[in-house]
């Protein structure tokens, strides 16, 4: 399951104003027809128990979510669920990924060319339009992306709620991407999407600096063998529009400038995700 973050920001809003908003988030396309009928049916039920007074097929818990991985639905009080606890899983040298604080390292380097720009692969896209026989595939090899991936899991890890990534960062530019993607591994290589997000930045001089992404929220279970991976770029596109690295309009400019990135992964300065562990 990974939702939109407006979705969650406006149930989250609507709980601090005192209200009872409910929440049903499933593991759906955005034009799947099941989509379509569950919104249709919940909100006859809703319309029916708040103008009517009828209540019978309202459910008891407010959230409802499907956790995959696990393949279940599971009823809650509240998304995210009290017992959620971060998890940091730090980025190390050599593609490595843990708990444990990275030893003393040279950060990692790419380089961004929006002339040729890093795409999305299809596992990320919730738009139509978007090739689906585009693959994971279509990053072997490529320069403008690094890798992170944990060792096997000793025990099965959930993940409910909003992960977030706190990278240290050097850019040769003001005006540039960061893309964060997280991933996970099954014993077989198969590679199931968990979660992204892109953020854009406008500076006035070229990032240093320790920067904060929200990524979608989920729900997903990695099971006992499996490893987590994070991978982490400057572009997503076309889910993303290419940033040109000179602070003109994406649409509308036609200069573009190459971007020199650096993954810091050092006890000065770790770079990690955080995953909302229950």
């Amino acid at each position: 399951m990974a939702a939109p973050n407006h979705l969650i920001s406006g149930y989250q809003t609507l709980r601090k104003a005192g209200r009872e908003p409910y929440l049903t988030i499933g593991s759906w396309q955005h034009w799947d027809a099941e989509l379509s009928l569950t919104a249709l049916r919940e909100s006859i039920t809703w319309l029916r128990a708040h103008l009517l007074g009828d209540r019978r097929e309202l459910r008891e818990a407010p959230v409802r979510i499907y956790v995959r991985g696990a393949d279940e639905w599971r009823d809650l009080p509240v998304y995210p669920p009290a017992e959620a606890q971060p998890q940091r899983l730090n980025l190390h040298p050599n593609g490595g990924l843990s708990g444990d604080l990275p030893a003393e390292s040279a950060p990692d380097r790419y380089r961004y060319d929006p002339a040729d720009p890093t795409p999305a692969i299809a596992a990320m896209s919730r738009m139509i339009g978007i090739p689906r026989k585009t693959g994971e595939g279509v990053l072997a090899g490529r320069e403008d992306v690094v890798t992170y991936t944990g060792a096997p899991l000793p025990a099965d890890l959930e993940v409910i709620g909003i992960p977030t990534a706190e990278l240290h960062v050097t850019s040769s530019l003001a005006h540039t991407d960061f893309y964060v993607r997280i991933s996970d591994v099954a014993p077989t290589g198969t590679i199931t999407h968990v979660s992204d997000a892109l953020r854009r930045f406008a500076a006035d001089r070229p990032i240093d600096e320790m920067v904060g992404i929200e990524l979608a929220p989920v729900a997903h279970r990695f099971k006992r063998g499996h490893r987590v991976r994070v991978q982490i770029a400057s572009g997503a596109c076309p889910r993303w529009d290419r940033n040109p690295g000179t602070g003109e309009p994406p649409a509308a400019g036609s200069a573009m400038r190459v971007a020199d990135q650096r993954i810091h992964h050092s006890p000065a300065r770790p770079s990690a995700v955080i995953l909302p562990a229950t």
